[in-house]
C-alpha cells in the first residue's frame, strides 16, 4: 500500500521533531488515488504597505517547499493556500492618512488593491509560483452559505462553551481548551504569572484574546448580534456592526479550503505566538478535532546587514526597493540574485541579509547561467533531491548546484527550475547592462584614485570607486605584502 511516504523529512514545530512526512489523504483507505491532495496553508501579507524584505523570505520559503511537492507528489495532488488580511487597524490608520478626503471604505479599498497587486509583482519577480488560492479576509467575515466563514465559526465556538460576549467583544475563553500553548510551549498559569499590563476588566483570564469587536463610527464592519449593549450606549442604534480578530481570520479561510485538518501550515517564527496557537485554539475548539494541521513550519528571523530591521532606525528595505533602486548596495538587484541569497542558508535558521551576501550569490548564479545557456535540462540530481528533501536543507542542496555546474549542467539546469531559480529571466534582467569598460581605462581610473587618495582627496576618491561600481566594477583595497603599498584590485559584480 502506498502510505504517502516520498522521502521528504521536515521539522516539525509543534512536536520539536524532524519527521517524515505522509499526506492525511494518503492514509485514508476511502480516498480515491486520483482525489488525493498534499494540502497546504501559509499566512499572507497585511496589505497596508509594501512587503519588506523580512516578508520575502517565508514566500520564498514556502514556494520551494510547493514546488518540491509538485515535484514529489504530481502538480495536480498539491492545494497551496496563502491569504490575503485586508480588514485591519494598521490598513485603516494608513487609509485615512493617503486619503483623508475620501470616505474610508473608498480609501480601504485603493489602500489594498494597490498594495496587494505590488505585493504579487514583487514575489513574482522572486520567481514565486502563485498559490492555487488566495482568499481575502473581507471575503470570509460573514454570509457564505457554506458556513465557512468567520461569524458561523464564532457562533459555534460561543455554543460550545468556548467563547463568551464582554464589554462589546466577543473573546476565546483559553481556560476552556486543557492542553492551550502546546505550539509555543506556554503554559495558561506561567501566561498569568508573567503578567505585566493590566487586564482588561471584562476579561475572564488574561490570556483570552478577541474573536469580534465593536467598529467604531466611520470604520469598516459587518453586522452581527454581539455587542448590542455597547452599540446602544455609544447612542447607535440598527443592528450592531464589528469586525473580525486577527486570529480567526485564517481559521475560516483555512477550513474553507484545506477541511478542518490538513497537512501543513506556514508561516515565520514570529507567528507562532500568539497567532498561530490562537487558530489552533479556534479551529480545534470549532471542530472538536485534536490537530488543526498535522504539520507546523517556521522559518527563520532575517536582519539587515546586522542589525533589526526598523523603520526608525532607517534600515528598513522592502521588496520593491532591492529590486527596482539602489538603496541598498548602490545597486538594484535582479529577482533571482534576491531568491538565492535566501536559499543560501537553511529556513529555520536566522539570515543576516547582506550586500556581501547578495554578491556571492549573483557571482554563484551568473556561473551557473554560463554553465546552463542552451543547455535543456534534464532531471535534477539525486544528491540535489536528497538535500532538498532533507527538511529543505538548501545549503546542502545548492553545495550540489556547484558540482553539478562543472560535471552535469543539464541536470544543474533541472534543479534551478525545481527550486524557481530562473536562469533565462536572469539573463534577460541583466542584458541590457553596459559593456563593461576596457581594462586599460579600468587600471587609469584605479590609478587616478590612488593618487587622489594618496593627495588626501577623500571625496573625489569616492566618487570614482562609485561610478566604477555603477558601472558593475568592484574595487578592493589591499596591500603589497612587500613594500606595504596601498594597492586596488578589481572584478565584474554585474
Amino acid at each position: 500500500m502506498d502510505d504517502g511516504f516520498r522521502g521528504l523529512t521536515l521539522w516539525n514545530t509543534m512536536k520539536r521533531a524532524k519527521e517524515e512526512f505522509r499526506p492525511l489523504d494518503w492514509q485514508d483507505p476511502g480516498k480515491a488515488e486520483a482525489d488525493r491532495h498534499v494540502r497546504m496553508y501559509v499566512c499572507g501579507p497585511t496589505v497596508y504597505d509594501y512587503a519588506h524584505i523580512g516578508n520575502a523570505r517565508p514566500v520564498i520559503v514556502f514556494d520551494v517547499l510547493y514546488r518540491l511537492l509538485r515535484h514529489l507528489y504530481g502538480a495536480d495532488h498539491v492545494t497551496y493556500v496563502r491569504n490575503i488580511t485586508d480588514v485591519d487597524d494598521k490598513i485603516n490608520r494608513r487609509a485615512a492618512r493617503d486619503y483623508p478626503d475620501l470616505p474610508l471604505n473608498v480609501a480601504i479599498a485603493k489602500v489594498t488593491q494597490a498594495t496587494a497587486d505590488q505585493f504579487h509583482a514583487d514575489v513574482a519577480a522572486l520567481g514565486c509560483l502563485p498559490p492555487d488560492h488566495e482568499p481575502r479576509a473581507t471575503d470570509f467575515v460573514t454570509g457564505r452559505g457554506d458556513g465557512h466563514d468567520m461569524v458561523s465559526m464564532i457562533t459555534t465556538l460561543i455554543d460550545k462553551g468556548h467563547a463568551y460576549e464582554a464589554g462589546g467583544e466577543v473573546l476565546f475563553d483559553v481556560t476552556s481548551m486543557a492542553d492551550y500553548g502546546q505550539l509555543s510551549n506556554r503554559r495558561l498559569d506561567e501566561q498569568r504569572a508573567g503578567a505585566r499590563i493590566a487586564v482588561e476588566g471584562h476579561k475572564r483570564n488574561p490570556g483570552d484574546f478577541v474573536l469580534w469587536k465593536l467598529s467604531s463610527r466611520g470604520e469598516p464592519g459587518w453586522e452581527a448580534p454581539w455587542g448590542r449593549e455597547a452599540w446602544e450606549a455609544a447612542g447607535r442604534t440598527g443592528m450592531p456592526k464589528g469586525r473580525p480578530g486577527w486570529h480567526i481570520e485564517c481559521s475560516a479561510m483555512s477550513e474553507a479550503y484545506l477541511g478542518q485538518t490538513f497537512d501543513i501550515h506556514g508561516g515565520g517564527l514570529d507567528l507562532i505566538f500568539p497567532h498561530h496557537e490562537n487558530e489552533i485554539a479556534q479551529s480545534r475548539c470549532a471542530h472538536g478535532t485534536a490537530a488543526m494541521a498535522q504539520v507546523w513550519m517556521h522559518n527563520g528571523y532575517l536582519q539587515l546587514e546586522g542589525r533589526k530591521m526598523s523603520k526608525s532606525d532607517g534600515n528598513f528595505v522592502t521588496i520593491h526597493d532591492l529590486l527596482h533602486t539602489k538603496r541598498f548596495g548602490r545597486r538594484s538587484w535582479p529577482g533571482a540574485v534576491l531568491r538565492l541569497a535566501m536559499l543560501m542558508t537553511q529556513y529555520r535558521e536566522p539570515i543576516d541579509f547582506s550586500v556581501k551576501r547578495l554578491e556571492e550569490a549573483e557571482e554563484a548564479l551568473a556561473g551557473w547561467a554560463r554553465a546552463v545557456t542552451d543547455v535543456a535540462p534534464s532531471a535534477p540530481s539525486e544528491r540535489f533531491l536528497a538535500a532538498l528533501s532533507d527538511d529543505l536543507a538548501s545549503a546542502a542542496a545548492i553545495a550540489e548546484l556547484h558540482a553539478l555546474r562543472k560535471g552535469d549542467p543539464a541536470a544543474l539546469r533541472a534543479c534551478l527550475d525545481l527550486i524557481g531559480i530562473d536562469v533565462a529571466g536572469y539573463l534577460a534582467a541583466t542584458s541590457d547592462l553596459a559593456a563593461p569598460l576596457p581594462a586599460d581605462a579600468i587600471a587609469a581610473r584605479i590609478a587616478e584614485r590612488l593618487d587622489l587618495l594618496r593627495a588626501k582627496n577623500f571625496a573625489e576618491a569616492d566618487r570614482i570607486r562609485d561610478q566604477l561600481l555603477a558601472e558593475g566594477i568592484q574595487l578592493k583595497d589591499g596591500k603589497d605584502p612587500d613594500t606595504g603599498e596601498r594597492i586596488t584590485t578589481w572584478e565584474m559584480k554585474r
